[in-house]
């Protein structure tokens, strides 16, 4: 068997277990909930493998010399993969941790519809050779750091999201209308761009390609004046219904019998893990590496420059909890708002700027 087996293996076993969470939350049933983890690190294992399994077919492929430079991650299929992997890794230390399973049943969709999405968009999963600028040891360090960071970043959007809406009673308050339009804007831009790939297929092209022909074209970038329109007023619309109906939403989460408490909790756990492993990963190993690949630490690339932005309001984060004593709504903005940084700073940066880093992109 080779990686691309278990990655599908993978596939399978997160939405198998996305169907069983949900049935554990109907039925409350513990026997369920345990087939439900179980599968789950039955997934998370078999990715594992896989990517391990990648990373060997990477080495004899490009004969790098040094296992330390064969890290599978030097495209965007490798970076989504491994993104969910964190994601699932961060979700059974939460659930081991706090004896909670009803986090699965939002987990485990994205992880699996991102690798099924993967599988159905055309997205080029071959392994090409390391470019000069990729060729370090340093790759493995500044990048899995990243991503680590990113995914703890990840958790605590979704729990300050979840924590706004169980915490906001009033349709017109400010973290009510947060919440709804945030969660509004974020499925409509993954749905926009899911067109986008089957319609397209633009996993396969570059990313300039994307960016110039295909991003938002079957939507709110189309040629065609009645399908623009129809996109943003469906665009309002959306966003009208979840703020309309996000009472809903918010009975179902409590529910889950998940605490404000422990969400809170969450949201700052989260930052306070990802916070230093994205200042050394991300920012100071990235900064040496861009010394030996490029001559010089610093260069306010866009990539760079984004990512500083992302450490500030993470650094802003940590200061108002400790030593202005934020806790509740506020704090959740303020990690709502890391995360809009954050992700402009992994896809945004390599789809819309240019700079050195382009090579990240498709």
């Amino acid at each position: 068997m080779d990686s691309s087996q278990f990655f599908g293996i993978s596939s399978i076993a997160y939405i198998l277990a996305m169907v069983t969470y949900i049935a554990y939350l109907v039925f409350r049933n513990s026997t369920v909930g345990l087939v439900a983890t179980t599968i789950t690190t039955v997934g998370f294992v078999a990715q594992t493998l896989a990517f391990f399994m990648r990373g060997k077919e990477f080495y004899d492929l490009a004969q790098l010399g040094s296992i330390l430079r064969a890290i599978p991650l030097t495209n965007l299929y490798e970076s989504l993969v491994f993104f969910v992997w964190c994601i699932i890794l961060g979700y059974l230390l939460i659930e081991w941790k706090y004896k909670n399973r009803s986090f699965g049943a939002f987990i485990t969709p994205i992880a699996g519809m991102v690798l099924a999405f993967i599988d159905i968009s055309g997205m080029d999963k071959n392994i090409h050779p390391l470019i000069p600028a990729l060729q370090s040891n340093w790759l493995l360090a500044h990048v899995t750091m990243s991503f680590l960071a990113y995914a703890a970043f990840a958790i605590s959007f979704a729990t300050a999201v979840m924590f706004l809406a169980v915490s906001s009673e009033d349709e017109k308050s400010w973290p009510y209308i947060t919440w709804t339009v945030t969660l509004g804007v974020f499925i409509a831009v993954l749905v926009a761009m899911g067109i986008d790939f089957l319609v397209f297929k633009v996993g396969a092209h570059s990313t300039e390609s994307l960016v110039k022909s295909h991003l938002f074209k079957a939507s709110f970038r189309n040629g065609a004046m009645p399908v623009a329109l129809f996109s943003y007023l469906a665009l309002a619309g959306f966003i009208f219904a979840v703020w309309k109906y996000g009472k809903v939403l918010k009975r179902i989460i409590e529910s889950f019998e998940i605490s404000q408490d422990m969400l809170d909790e969450l949201v700052y756990k989260s930052i306070a893990v990802g916070f230093p492993v994205f200042t050394l990963g991300g920012l100071i190993f990235g900064a040496i590496w861009a010394d030996q690949a490029w001559g010089k630490y610093w260069s306010w690339d866009p990539k760079e420059t984004w990512s500083l932005i992302t450490w500030f309001v993470y650094a802003f984060f940590l200061h108002a909890r400790f030593l202005k004593g934020w806790r509740g709504n506020k704090i959740a903005a303020v990690s709502v708002l890391g995360f809009v940084s954050t992700i402009f700073t992994y896809l945004g940066v390599n789809l819309l700027l240019s700079g050195l880093h382009s090579y990240g992109g498709g």
